[in-house]
């Protein structure tokens, strides 16, 4: 039984990781409603985003917020997208891992402009 559980969770994952670079393309879809882009941007960049609203850090609690927040965030996304466009995003990230990431490093760079403007906002209000 805890085999079967651990084997079911462990599916889950791997989906959730698939899902988050369909969800990307999502973003670009004429089809996606404007509350699906923005919680699909949110999806994606909490889950890229190397600062966590819990720092894995913290024992037990530090990991809740990957396993609870970021699953029911992509969840909840997924509902408000129309299926055969998801369906066919996710069919393209399957294709863009099978030939390589590399040539899409681009889709990190709102993540970064985001960190960027973040870090010069609390120190222009840290050191002025």
């Amino acid at each position: 039984m805890e085999g079967e559980l651990l084997m079911e969770q462990k599916e889950k994952l791997r989906q959730l990781a698939e899902d988050i670079p369909a969800l990307c393309l999502a973003m670009k879809e004429k089809d996606t409603p404007f509350l699906a882009k923005i919680l699909a941007g949110t999806a994606v960049v909490y889950a890229l985003s190397p600062i966590d609203l819990i720092p894995d850090f913290i024992p037990v609690i530090g990991y809740l917020d990957d396993l609870i927040l970021l699953p029911l965030l992509v969840a909840l996304t997924l509902k408000l997208i129309p299926d055969e466009t998801f369906e066919r995003c996710r069919e393209q990230a399957r294709q863009m891992y099978q030939q390589g990431m590399k040539k899409h490093w681009y889709y990190m760079l709102p993540i970064i402009l985001i960190w960027v403007i973040l870090i010069l906002l609390v120190g222009k209000l840290l050191f002025f």
